[in-house]
């Protein structure tokens, strides 16, 4: 993460991570190109409406935009890959995930996915990742969180923007064993295939996306998914493809491994990490519980 302390610098490294010119900035806040100048060099700031904006432009988190577009801005660390931005030095790293198993998960800024405006902002997240050739359908996460309510969740921030998500697939052994062996894709999974892990012996709970803006949004998250699976009393697959490191470091600390990852791909998408489908089972989760 790099650190910020104004909204000039957070929008020019905007418009360099994303190629974005000057007057197509202006343009998209519908603003004269001397305004971005202005607020690229510090001397205005962006009024209240253009906050809002910004984050439907920029896709930047609000919190981020809040605490630097001020006149005593608050210095705040953000990652254009992943999305995630941080208060302090020290807070940037994930911990050990045990002290998160007993984290109350419940909040009021988490609930499950549901309406078309989630859907989008997941769509819209998704579209950002390298790995992501092309996002799953509407449908097919609508299906996915009326089998799997429990797993499939958004969250927001204190001001009600969006702050991040899980979709989780339930889907059979025999068709996770397709993708495992790179015969089948994300992309070719379709409604039918999703199942009621209720009526199979062996569900796989297959993780197409986690991801939030800060760790403790991630945390609310990763305690859900804590929540439902201490639950679960019968064999199960946990399985993820993902090319975002910080997702696969707190994995493998719960004792997931990789079963491949594709450096070929990495090279052409310029991904920070390798795509990788890493698993997990009921065996190895509940050996970490007991750790």
């Amino acid at each position: 993460m790099k650190k910020y302390t104004s909204i000039g610098a957070l929008l020019i490294d905007f418009r360099k991570f994303n190629n974005v010119s000057q007057a197509e900035l202006a343009s998209k806040f519908d603003v004269d190109i001397r305004t971005i100048i202005r607020w690229e060099k510090n001397e205005t700031l962006l009024k209240p409406d253009k906050e809002e904006e910004m984050v439907d432009i920029t896709f930047i988190p609000y919190q981020v935009i809040r605490n630097l577009n001020a006149p005593v801005s608050i210095p705040t660390y953000y990652d254009f890959n992943v999305r995630r931005y941080s208060l302090s030095n020290i807070s940037k790293e994930l911990p050990d995930p045990h002290w998160i198993i007993d984290m109350h998960a419940e909040t009021n800024r988490m609930r499950t996915i549901k309406y078309e405006s989630d859907l989008n902002e997941i769509i819209r997240y998704t579209k950002s990742q390298p790995h992501v050739a092309k996002p799953i359908s509407k449908e097919l996460i609508l299906r996915a969180t009326e089998l799997l309510p429990d797993l499939n969740q958004i969250i927001f921030d204190t001001s009600g923007f969006y702050s991040g998500h899980n979709v989780f697939l339930p889907i059979s052994k025999r068709l996770y064993n397709k993708i495992r062996k790179r015969t089948l894709t994300e992309n070719d999974i379709t409604i039918n295939d999703l199942i009621d892990y209720k009526k199979h012996k062996n569900p796989v709970f297959y993780a197409y996306d986690m991801c939030s803006d800060c760790n403790e949004n991630f945390f609310y998250l990763v305690a859900s998914i804590f929540s439902f699976l201490k639950d679960i009393e019968k064999d199960f697959i946990y399985a993820s493809y993902t090319s975002r490191n910080d997702s696969y470091h707190i994995n493998s600390l719960m004792g997931t491994y990789i079963v491949w990852e594709n450096k070929e791909l990495q090279k052409e998408i310029k991904s920070l990490a390798p795509p990788r489908l890493y698993e997990s089972n009921y065996a190895v989760f509940n050996e970490f519980l007991e750790k």
